[in-house]
């Protein structure tokens, strides 16, 4: 009896949380019977443009086509009878190699020796705003993501370098040899970085779990802080002047936050980088980096001070950064993000939909309201400040992630934010790689780009 019950109970298991992986999977050869029945169906986004398509000739032979290029390259991915599949290619599979036609016409084309089209996967993606995040990254390398607030629904996902999924198997052996630009790689939620100041957010909350005084923070800034054989100077060499925890990260002052950091539990900041799902699963469907946060009680004060202002070996995906400010933005609560809308079939009958839902709460309420004041200080006040005064609001991040090459100091630029600070609406992350120094905030202007072109 306790067997029948572990097996039955496992069928449950499996039937409920682990069909959609292994019927998905690249070593399930069902799918390959599906496809002798079946014409792979569409991919469309939300506005119903075609995204990915299959073309059948006059002969009867089957080609995937990918209507807009490279623009959806890394998100919607390739289907390859030579190389598998990837991105939402992968991920909806089965959905693409079913057909909910109507019956008659099933029993029609099984007569008739006809394939049945197969089942049309509406995305959540939007293409004006696809393209105009990919127009303003322009030739950078690095990462776009725009997220809906109070949903979870991902309206732009853009990787460069990217590539073209229409010749992607002629091109394969160069696209897969390219180590010194990865176009295969999708950045977005494959990317791991440095975080640079944008991390200041998990520390801001860790000080604030740990001091009840945090609104009587000061601290005198002098451009630069030194604790035992380490010094670290604020961005520039800039002199902040005395500041309290708002202004220290409005300003992204390296110094305070050093302090910050010095200050803090390590055991008690790991809790909380944890709680923002560092070192941890994060939700979706897309293959990710997982963040690494490595302090520890027997970390030296150098890696303490560099990992609070967000260097030392800290990691974060721009997918994980877009996830804590949306948590932020919806008062603490993470939306599950998704990428499909609905399924249909190829006549725009809806087969199913899927509705936003919480994934889990990351903070209180009065945290995230307490984060959103800081970020919003951030453009008013802040470096960011390039974003205010438009038709729109904005509350945010900035951040410079130093990194060395062989020949020379680099840094990477990022920038987190939130739209309609009331009432948010966009959740954006841009991240760009590799700038020199002096480019620190060209991720700011492109985000401003991006939202420009949706607002206005």
């Amino acid at each position: 009896m306790i067997l029948f019950i572990a097996l039955m109970a496992y069928i449950v298991y499996f039937t409920a949380l682990r069909a959609g992986t292994f019927v998905n999977s690249p070593y399930n050869q069902r799918q390959d019977a599906f496809a002798k029945d079946t014409v792979r169906g569409s991919i469309t986004d939300r506005n119903g443009n075609v995204l990915a398509e299959t073309v059948v000739g006059d002969d009867g032979t089957e080609t995937r086509r990918y209507p807009y290029g490279s623009l959806f390259a890394h998100v919607v991915g390739y289907s390859s009878d030579e190389l598998g599949k990837t991105g939402l290619e992968s991920v909806e599979n089965f959905e693409l190699l079913t057909s909910n036609a109507f019956f008659v016409e099933k029993i029609q084309n099984e007569f008739n020796g006809k394939k049945n089209q197969g089942d049309t996967v509406v995305t959540t993606l939007d293409a004006d705003l696809q393209q105009a995040a990919a127009a303003a990254m322009g030739d950078y390398r690095g990462a776009v993501i725009v997220m809906e607030a109070d949903t979870g629904r991902i309206l732009a996902m853009v990787s460069k370098p990217d590539y073209d999924p229409n010749d992607i198997a002629s091109r394969w052996e160069a696209l897969n040899t390219d180590e010194k630009n990865s176009p295969l790689l999708n950045r977005a939620t494959g990317g791991s970085y440095a975080p640079g100041s944008v991390f200041k957010t998990v520390t801001a909350l860790a000080y604030m779990r740990q001091d009840a005084a945090y609104r009587d923070y000061s601290y005198d800034c002098r451009g630069s802080i030194t604790e035992g054989d380490t010094t670290i100077p604020c961005a520039g060499g800039a002199v902040h002047g005395q500041e309290d925890l708002e202004s220290s990260y409005a300003n992204s002052c390296n110094s305070s936050f050093v302090n910050i950091g010095l200050h803090l539990d390590i055991s008690g900041f790991r809790d909380t980088a944890e709680d923002l799902l560092f070192n941890s699963s994060l939700p979706g469907v897309l293959d990710y980096s997982k963040s690494s946060f490595v302090l520890d009680e027997d970390s030296p004060t150098s890696e303490v001070m560099m990992t609070a202002m967000g260097q030392g070996k800290t990691t974060v995906s721009p997918y994980h950064m877009t996830l804590i400010t949306q948590a932020v933005a919806n008062g603490g609560t993470l939306m599950e993000p998704y990428l499909v809308d609905s399924v249909t079939n190829y006549t725009g009958t809806e087969v199913r939909r899927n509705v936003p839902q919480s994934y889990g709460r990351l903070m209180t309420s009065d945290e995230a309201s307490q984060l959103k004041e800081y970020m919003a200080a951030v453009v008013s006040e802040g470096t960011g400040s390039v974003l205010s005064g438009r038709s729109y609001t904005v509350a945010g991040k900035t951040g410079t992630a130093e990194y060395s090459t062989d020949s020379s100091d680099r840094t990477h630029s990022w920038f987190t934010g939130f739209t309609d600070i009331d009432n948010p609406e966009l959740v954006i992350t841009v991240i760009t790689e590799g700038s020199d120094g002096s480019a620190g905030g060209k991720a700011v202007s492109i985000a401003g780009t991006i939202l420009d072109s949706y607002y206005n």
